[in-house]
């Protein structure tokens, strides 16, 4: 079998090389329609050429720093969409600032650059949905083998059962493995009884294998080394299935992980010392901006909050709560208050969807994230960031500290107002449904970034404006 690192190379390459000659040609129309529609003069050829090679080279550069050149990027179509837009925006600021700031001898009609970029994210978009649908340039699914048919490979029958789980793979089946534990194991997906010799090798040539996902239930005695050495020597790729679920779901299995997947792994801390010391500052500006934009509604939800209730009661329109914070200490969150006066009066409860607690306007507050707004100034006293796990009660995290593994990693930063764990599991209130939130939060902690900050933004955005508040 031809090395697959090879192959992945070729189809990065081809690629890079497609899509530098799409975005020059694109460029190049976008000037043409301008000219022709009359809406810019005639612009000087040698400054055209240089205009487009340096918006070409930006828009390559920025789609190689957000991925889309990742021959294993793993991503649904809207996911895609999204790391393109954020490349060209940061292509049209740069090309910007090179042509009006720095080289002025290069700068064309106002119109010509926004028009270039905005032609370039249509064609682009289409260029990417035609290629990875009809498989071309290589960028169709890559085929897999699963070693393990038991409780541990059973995950990804019950957790990948949809198309959309599976984009960026095709499933040829599962291998069992002595130890398995077939009762309680793989029920419904194809299990293809081969043995893992010597003869493996032809097994994988014969079906195109270009990765194995080591899944099976017991590793010591019965985990064929050898072969799977020999495999990685001969290009395939192998991988554990903690880390396959890390990149194809975006979370980190906590009850399955065992203890040198954590030693070996990179570590839930982040080393980006230059990103920790710009954070507060990015988060300052930024909650300033929202501020400005955002008091109008704050001010309005205070007085109905005040009508509904606030007046009958004396209660105060907001809510204070003690919350765990960054390394565990412990701050007051600041929100407006969406229950009754009385909701606590028992004691500590988690919320609930379709609480009864909750009053008539606090539905509609919590609906579309209003009630969060107040957290603004939680972000400029750096007690959290916009982004990062949310940040929950200490009666809470005694409890789940306990019961769930590894909870504690959560507060190795800061708490956010909006997180990944929110975006990809719907709302609940139980140890379980921590259990399942916290895979997403570590996932976030391990694999923090400007760039899935940006787009957890993007679909907090959406979230809100649509109603879909979890």
């Amino acid at each position: 079998m031809a090395s697959s690192n090879k192959r992945q190379n070729k189809r990065s390459t081809a690629l890079v090389l497609t899509e530098a000659v799409l975005v020059s040609y694109v460029s190049y129309i976008a000037s043409f329609v301008l000219v022709s529609l009359q809406i810019t003069a005639k612009p000087n050829s040698e400054a055209l050429a240089i205009n487009i090679f340096l918006l070409m080279m930006a828009i390559l550069v920025c789609s190689l720093s957000v991925g889309l050149y990742e021959t294993k990027l793993r991503e649904t179509f809207r996911g895609i969409i999204r790391r393109i837009f954020v490349s060209l925006v940061l292509s049209f600021f740069i090309v910007e600032i090179v042509t009006s700031a720095l080289f002025t001898q290069l700068d064309l009609d106002a119109y010509f650059l926004p028009t270039a970029v905005c032609f370039n994210i249509v064609t682009l978009v289409f260029f990417r949905y035609f290629t990875n649908r009809l498989g071309l340039m290589g960028l169709s699914s890559s085929r897999i083998l699963v070693l393990g048919a038991g409780v541990r490979a059973s995950i990804i029958e019950s957790r990948m059962r949809r198309d959309v789980d599976r984009l960026g793979f095709e499933l040829v089946g599962f291998v069992p493995i002595p130890g398995d534990d077939r009762q309680s194991g793989v029920l419904r997906e194809k299990i293809i009884h081969v043995k893992v010799d010597d003869s493996f090798r032809q097994f994988l040539t014969d079906n195109n294998i270009e990765e194995i996902i080591v899944a099976c239930d017991q590793r010591r005695g019965t985990l064929p080394v050898s072969v799977l050495f020999d495999c990685r020597l001969r290009g395939i790729e192998v991988t554990d299935l903690l880390d396959f679920m890390e990149r194809e779901r975006g979370q980190i299995v906590v009850d399955l992980m065992y203890p040198s997947w954590v030693i070996y792994s990179n570590g839930f801390h982040s080393q980006n010392y230059l990103r920790e010391s710009v954070d507060y500052v990015l988060n300052i500006t930024l909650a300033t901006f929202v501020m400005f934009f955002a008091w109008p509604f704050m001010l309005i939800t205070a007085l109905i909050i005040y009508i509904d209730d606030g007046f009958r009661t004396g209660a105060s329109v907001f809510y204070k709560q003690e919350r765990v914070g960054k390394d565990g200490k412990l701050f007051n969150i600041l929100k407006f208050r969406s229950m009754r006066p009385d909701a606590e009066k028992d004691g500590a409860k988690w919320a609930t969807k379709n609480d009864n607690r909750v009053t008539g306007i606090g539905n509609f507050i919590r609906k579309y994230r209003i009630d969060e707004l107040p957290q603004l100034l939680n972000v400029l006293k750096g007690e959290m960031s916009f982004i990062g796990p949310r940040p929950e009660r200490p009666e809470f995290v005694q409890q789940l500290v306990k019961e769930v593994p590894y909870y504690n990693q959560r507060h190795n930063v800061k708490p956010g107002l909006a997180g990944w764990a929110q975006l990809n599991y719907p709302y609940g209130a139980s140890v379980r449904d921590s259990l399942e939130k916290l895979k997403f939060d570590l996932y976030y902690v391990k694999h923090q970034s400007l760039l899935l900050d940006i787009l957890i933004l993007i679909r907090t955005v959406e979230i809100v404006l649509f109603g879909k508040g979890r």
